[in-house]
């Protein structure tokens, strides 16, 4: 339950959950469902007026009543009994007002949990860089107020849009939350978190990369290995794509079984001090770093077996080319459909729907045939057996002719341009941490200028043009300005997790672009002749 000084005379609103409004600590009856409804439109415009049209598109969507104006009035007028009991019915209201563009609701932020959901998650962000420990668990109260679904019971458009909104804040709480725990050392007990996490978001691709990488701590790299084939065979039924490139990298990572994956000791060891662990200096030169390439030897892990494409042996051509005119054409249908199944094609999948649709055209119309054998459908049976018969001896003979290649084997110049990339960006952003200066002067993160030093790809916030801004997924005009204009007036941001702080992005946006963005620190300024 939402808390506040009970010196406030302002009802307090929960909508993480049912629809729900308390004074002090008495629920109060919100009536019928409509009502209930109207309220929750009102909230979630809270302290902004909502026209009457609005709340009868919210409310009743495609049915509305006949006299919908006072339908809602009607409904304004209960709310305002059960939220001000004390008020004279002649009296203005004081919480629901009528104001000339409808009815606002005026709340206090404190008054309604899903505000202060907001302030709590934005202030944990804030306080992360500082004391993560205090940043996990302020994070952790903040996901407490939550008590199911948001608007729970309601149904409509506006209230599965904001439905969606909220649920997408919270998981995103979620995944920062664990992440500072899993930094923590916490990786065994967050397991059967992230693994409720992942089946309750499937599509989000961070609590899979937690899960993984939280498998590894704990010593089950087979039981990580295993959560990217099942994530990487989610995102191919369902949408025919390979997963992310940052799960692709954690995947090569942990069969390389990367030493900096590691991490914290777990949470449940002695509270002992680790030493140090000695960092050894980066060596910078003071030219331009040649774009070299990345050597192949000690990338590919032994577990990714190399790539060959092979051919189909001869006669086993001549067995599967001579399965069309034995079966009658019956067994092209079959041979197309695992061809498909095999190479995750569509239009083969189509094919072999065609073929099976043409196999049972000639059988239907073979039952139709007269003791001498004739149809009334002769040339319709025909077409259908040499279709299915010759032609498919011809589409076998061609599916069978050029190499098989498996798709679930990468080829070696896609895998090492892949470790290429996120090698060179790691190096980048360790330049950056050490050396800003000479990240500066080797334009890390600047697309938009020449350069000799290949980055991987990076986005400086602090220092990139507009354009460059709003060609990045998720980043709009809009956003891409409000970048610029935040950092020219209030300074360059200290981090990338500053553009949420600061809440010039989403928090999704922001991690969604985690791989490609840096925040290059702005120089120190040169010592005045005063100073020195």
């Amino acid at each position: 339950m939402v808390q506040m000084s009970t010196t406030d005379p302002s009802p307090r609103f929960e909508i993480l959950g049912r629809l729900r409004a308390w004074r002090d600590d008495e629920e109060l009856d919100l009536g019928p469902g409509k009502q209930r409804a109207v309220l929750a439109v009102l909230l979630l415009n809270v302290n902004r007026p909502v026209s009457t049209s609005a709340i009868v598109d919210a409310v009743w969507e495609d049915d509305p009543p006949d006299n919908g104006a006072n339908v809602v009035q009607k409904y304004v007028a209960g709310l305002r009994r059960v939220l001000e009991p004390d008020r004279s019915p002649r009296t203005p209201g004081r919480l629901l007002k009528l104001t000339p563009a409808g009815y606002a609701l005026h709340v206090p932020p404190q008054c309604l949990d899903a505000e202060l959901f907001q302030r709590d998650v934005q202030r944990a962000l804030a306080a992360r860089a500082d004391d993560p420990a205090q940043a996990a668990a302020a994070l952790r109260a903040a996901l407490a107020m939550w008590r199911g679904p948001a608007l729970a019971g309601l149904t409509g458009r506006v209230f599965d849009a904001a439905r969606e909104r909220l649920a997408e804040e919270r998981a995103a709480a979620l995944e920062t939350c664990v992440e500072i725990e899993l930094e923590q050392g916490r990786h065994a007990q967050l397991v059967p978190e992230l693994i409720r996490l992942v089946a309750d978001f499937p599509l989000r691709e961070q609590p899979r990369h937690l899960l993984m990488l939280a498998l590894y701590r704990c010593g089950r790299q087979a039981e990580a290995l295993a959560a990217y084939r099942d994530a990487r065979e989610f995102f191919a039924a369902e949408f025919g794509v390979e997963p992310g490139d940052r799960l692709r990298q954690l995947h090569m990572r942990i069969l390389r079984s990367d030493p900096t994956l590691a991490g914290p000791a777990a949470a449940t060891a002695p509270p002992t001090a680790p030493p140090p662990v000695p960092v050894p200096p980066m060596t910078v030169p003071h030219t331009p770093l040649p774009q070299t390439p990345v050597p192949h030897h000690g990338l590919v892990p032994p577990a990714v077996p190399p790539y060959a494409p092979r051919r189909t042996p001869w006669w086993l051509r001549i067995i599967l080319i001579g399965i069309p005119p034995l079966t009658f054409g019956t067994g092209t249908c079959a041979l197309v459909g695992y061809y498909a199944g095999r190479r995750r094609s569509r239009l083969l999948w189509l094919a072999a729907a065609g073929y099976l649709l043409l196999t049972i055209v000639f059988w239907a119309i073979m039952g139709t045939a007269e003791e001498d054998g004739s149809t009334p459908y002769d040339l319709p049976a025909t077409a259908a057996a040499l279709v299915t018969t010759l032609g498919g001896m011809v589409h076998v003979a061609l599916l069978t002719a050029g190499p098989v290649t498996d798709p679930a084997v990468m080829p070696p110049p896609a895998v090492v341009a892949m470790i290429e990339r996120g090698a060179r960006r790691e190096q980048a952003r360790a330049l950056v941490a050490h050396h800003p200066a000479v990240a500066r002067e080797l334009h890390v993160g600047r697309p938009d200028l020449p350069r000799a030093f290949d980055d991987g790809g990076l986005v400086d916030v602090n220092a990139v043009p507009e354009h460059v801004l709003a060609g990045l997924p998720g980043i709009d005009p809009y956003h891409a300005k409000l970048i610029v204009t935040v950092r020219q007036t209030h300074g360059p941001f200290a981090s990338v997790d500053d553009l949420v702080i600061r809440g010039v992005l989403p928090a999704t946006v922001v991690r969604s672009l985690n791989d490609v963005l840096v925040a290059v620190p702005e120089p120190a300024p040169a010592p005045t002749p005063e100073a020195t």
